[in-house]
């Protein structure tokens, strides 16, 4: 057998963090059970950009039949300097030891000239989740 391995190359944008609030829960759904998880805000700070997390933003998560979680997260990033980013993600999230570790693949809408090159970029994000109230993430661009 043979073992494919590559690098891809990246380039660090920022690392999120996020503050969870309340979780409204949905009886089970065709695809399984959702919870709704409010992001109250939070803070990305990276070399290029940094900010705060506007409200309301939030992750539509579905519980999935293998104990993984499917995240649909939509949040508004605004910049320092006041431009608007819409930050949209799908990911995967499994359990871990006091918490989650999450994997993500981020996209990004902005009219602001400054960040319309983000409009062009398809990120991975690397989490983790300690507890219930935080999330922090370590967003990347694939080059």
């Amino acid at each position: 057998m043979t073992q494919w391995q590559t690098t891809i190359p990246v380039e660090f944008l920022f690392r999120l963090e996020a503050d969870l609030g309340s979780l409204a829960h949905v009886r089970e759904l065709p695809p399984g059970a959702r919870t709704v998880v409010e992001i109250l805000g939070g803070r990305f700070v990276g070399p290029r950009l940094r900010g705060t997390l506007e409200v309301p933003g939030g992750d539509w998560l579905t519980a999935r039949g293998d104990g993984t979680y499917k995240l649909d997260v939509r949040i508004s990033l605004r910049t320092d300097d006041g431009a608007l980013i819409v930050m949209t993600y799908q990911g995967i999230s499994v359990h871990s030891e006091g918490g989650s570790v999450t994997r993500t693949a981020p996209l990004f809408e902005t009219t602001d000239p400054r960040y319309a090159w983000l409009n062009r970029v398809q990120a991975v994000g690397v989490g983790e989740r300690r507890g219930s109230s935080l999330i922090t993430y370590d967003v990347y661009a694939v080059l």
